[in-house]
């Protein structure tokens, strides 16, 4: 068994191909599928099976692919503890909820790569359920989230305290307290988000159980709003995206309580300069 054939099965189970796992390993399929082969002989047991024109990883695989993950990111890691003195370099891999990707987040790239550029950096977008899931497989090194209950493997800072704004059409009346959404549409996230959870905190606090249509974009909610088909609260991150494009009516409240955005990562990841190069940058500009 050998590291090559560990990437080998990662890259073809997350591409779902070996025709496509060859492009990303820069090497002939042949070679794939003969290491592959050779693997499954080894382990006594298939890895994948085929699917239509693809592969679908079994699941000895997925027990597999876990360990080797594992292996490969422990790899990674001993090659930067013993090189932890020097400017940080490599690839620098990032997840962020989109409130955060598309408000705070792009000003802090610029500084980064600018600050450090021996570092590629490659940024996914998602909730925070599927960060969470990619930073335990260890295929991302940190995510910027706002939710405070992580799995026991990752670790959290809070970087800062992120407002909230209630915005409305801007031909519409102004939002004058809570009571006024019993007349409007309420658009949010689905169930799970912080930031629908702040709102339904918000409403209980004012005993009204009002119901929220959920859109997984905030593109989508602050559309929908602008044309006056409804109401949402955002985090002011965001709202400074959209602020200038948008016919938008903003009301700040004083009971509405802020949001902590977080950076985590895995506990067992000890050593990544770059990663750690880029928390401490969050800390310096966000810092709560």
């Amino acid at each position: 068994m050998e590291l090559t054939q560990l990437k080998m099965v990662k890259a073809v189970a997350r591409t779902g191909s070996i025709a496509r796992a060859a492009e990303q390993l820069h090497c002939v399929p042949s070679n794939i599928t003969n290491r592959l082969k050779q693997l499954e002989g080894e382990l006594g047991t298939e890895l994948f099976t085929r699917v239509g024109r693809g592969l679908r990883i079994s699941p000895a695989g997925e027990i597999f692919l876990g360990y080797s993950e594992r292996i490969l990111a422990l790899v990674d890691e001993a090659k930067r503890a013993v090189d932890n003195q020097a400017e940080p370099s490599g690839l620098l891999r990032l997840g962020s909820i989109e409130s955060c990707a598309g408000g705070r987040l792009p000003p802090l790239l610029a500084q980064y790569h600018k600050r450090y550029p021996k570092v590629s950096v490659e940024l996914v977008t998602g909730t925070w359920s599927q960060l969470f899931e990619e930073l335990l497989h260890q295929r991302i090194d940190g995510a910027l989230v706002a939710i405070d209950s992580l799995p026991a493997k990752l670790q959290q800072t809070v970087l800062y305290h992120e407002p909230l704004v209630l915005i409305s059409s801007g031909n519409s009346a102004p939002i004058r307290s809570a009571s006024d959404l019993q007349h409007h549409n309420l658009f949010m996230w689905p169930p799970g988000c912080p930031y629908r959870r702040a709102l339904e905190n918000w409403l209980g606090r004012h005993g009204l159980n009002l119901p929220i249509t959920g859109y997984a974009s905030w593109g989508t909610i602050i559309g929908c709003v602008s044309v006056g088909a409804g109401v949402s609260l955002i985090p002011e991150g965001v709202l400074e995206r959209y602020s200038q494009s948008a016919n938008l009516s903003v009301q700040r409240f004083d009971d509405l309580l802020p949001v902590d955005n977080r950076f985590v990562w895995h506990k067992d990841v000890q050593h990544h300069g770059a990663r750690d190069a880029f928390a401490q940058l969050l800390r310096e500009q966000l810092g709560a």
